[in-house]
């Protein structure tokens, strides 16, 4: 009678046949989840004068960088879906940072664009890299290679899913 192996010794084909074991601390996942729990703790520091959230934060960044865009832009632009996003939206209007618009075009959509309070948050968050390059106790180059590696495996990540 053949003998089969069980599950626990079978071997995975392909790159996953360097088995990693299923110990929290040796998964990537919690890597860098627990790492981003360590980020939201410097940023919600950071960003608490300001009175803005670290996801309204991201926001900011992404009207900073094109003003003017639509809750479908700003959503896929941070990785949010728009019913997440639009919440955040409407607090960062009524503390008037942006305003909430529909499009001339196309009534569907709310255009989303920066006041002058908005703009000038921007010049009062220039210094929060700097301070996140402190917080990390890294140099500049070492973190900015991390971010690109995260970037390629951020794609192939999003390839897989889909």
């Amino acid at each position: 009678m053949a003998r089969t192996s069980s599950p626990k010794q079978q071997k995975p084909a392909g790159k996953a046949a360097a088995s990693v074991p299923l110990d929290i601390d040796q998964q990537l996942c919690f890597a860098i989840y627990s790492t981003m729990l360590g980020f939201n703790r410097v940023y919600r520091e950071l960003l608490k004068d300001l009175d803005i959230t670290y996801p309204q934060y991201l926001v900011m960044l992404v009207l900073w960088e094109r003003d003017g865009l639509t809750v479908g832009e700003i959503a896929e632009r941070v990785f949010l879906d728009s019913p997440t996003v639009t919440p955040l939206l409407k607090r960062l209007e009524t503390a008037g940072l942006v305003s909430r618009d529909r499009s001339p075009t196309d009534e569907r959509q709310v255009l989303i664009t920066l006041t002058d309070a908005g703009r000038a948050l921007r010049k009062r968050t220039m210094h929060l890299p700097q301070c996140i390059v402190e917080a990390s106790d890294s140099d500049l180059a070492e973190l900015i290679e991390l971010r690109d590696r995260l970037l390629v495996l951020r794609e192939r990540m999003s390839r897989k899913a889909g």
